[in-house]
């Protein structure tokens, strides 16, 4: 599991990823800490600020009813 950074250090590579002026994949070489990581902090810094919406209970709860399931390739059922 990847450890925790401070929000600072969060705050700051969102800050840099908000510019547009570096690709995200330097920034995660830059700061040491992979690509999803810088998607995903800049994702939840736009939902927090009210530059993007996030999906309600509702959306989420049809998404996970419409969404085709995979097979496990061993045939055997998920609980």
């Amino acid at each position: 599991m990847p450890k925790a950074r401070p929000e600072e250090f969060r705050n700051d590579v969102v800050a840099l990823a908000r510019k547009r002026e570096i690709p995200w994949t330097q920034i995660a070489k830059d700061f040491g800490i992979s690509e999803a990581s810088v998607h995903n902090w800049v994702k939840k810094a736009d939902i927090a600020d009210g530059l993007a919406a996030a999906p309600t209970s509702n959306e989420s709860a049809e998404l996970r009813l419409t969404s085709p399931r995979i097979p496990h390739p061993s045939g055997c059922q998920s609980r």
